[in-house]
């Protein structure tokens, strides 16, 4: 199964140094404008997440949800967090450490397309 969403290992070692400082994370990826856009991090279950969000997956041990809206324009791109030196603006929790989580992504291959994880 090819996952809809991955880490770089950038982002991977401030997830665990995160991890350590405040235990388990989640990642929730609103259709916001500006910085309302980008991964945000927060404390597991910091963020209340509903019917209007989807699962994608895991990074990192860490659940990460999007809002279903956001999810129907991202659905055929693999999406990778990593971190980019810069303060955003937002609750996110590794904005002290002045850098912030970003999104990249890329579109699926037709191969890929058929394989995809199931999005709860």
């Amino acid at each position: 199964m090819i996952p809809r969403v991955t880490v770089t290992p950038e982002a991977t070692e401030i997830i665990n140094q995160l991890k350590k400082r405040f235990g388990e994370l989640m990642f929730h990826q609103s259709g916001g404008c500006c910085d309302g856009s980008q991964p945000m991090c927060f404390e597991k279950g910091e963020f209340r997440t509903g019917d209007s969000d989807v699962l994608l997956g895991e990074i990192a041990g860490c659940e990460f949800f999007m809002s279903r809206d956001q999810f129907e324009y991202w659905q055929h791109t693999q999406l990778t967090i990593d971190v980019t030196p810069g303060r955003g603006s937002s609750f996110s929790l590794e904005i002290p450490m002045g850098v912030r989580f970003i999104t990249k992504s890329r579109m699926y291959t037709p191969e890929e397309a058929g394989d995809l994880t199931e999005v709860i």
